[in-house]
């Protein structure tokens, strides 16, 4: 999954870092968080647009989600992973703030211009 979205903003060129979250910034339901931070300028800071999470069995708990070994009769839950790869208002402001001119425009990332018809808005 991180690496899926990596290559994701990767293609879009806004500058990122990976983080492995400590403890203490993770929410209760992972046992290990990455996130994908972009930068943005107008702030002078990255900001998290991506959190990759493996939440062991505490979603298939909640939703009794099983299964069963074949070589065994007990049911188990399975562990889940969970991620976000676009959060659409922050990779907006993540496109806004890494790609707008002098002149306020905003060059479209090369990937997505075949999309929108034209290179810079």
């Amino acid at each position: 999954m991180l690496s899926v979205a990596e290559e994701f903003y990767q293609n879009l060129e806004i500058p990122y870092k990976i983080t492995l979250l400590s403890s203490g910034d993770m929410g209760k339901i992972s046992a290990k968080t990455y996130d994908i931070e972009a930068w943005m300028a107008g702030q002078n800071a990255y900001r998290e647009i991506v959190s990759c999470s493996n939440c062991l069995d505490y979603q298939a708990r909640r939703l009794k989600v099983r299964f069963r070994d074949k070589t065994n009769e007990e049911t188990q839950y399975l562990h889940t992973l969970n991620s976000t790869l676009v959060a659409t208002s922050r990779i907006l402001v993540s496109i806004m703030e890494n790609f707008q001119t002098k002149d306020g425009h905003i060059v479209i990332p090369k990937i997505l211009q075949k999309y929108m018809g034209k290179n810079t808005i």
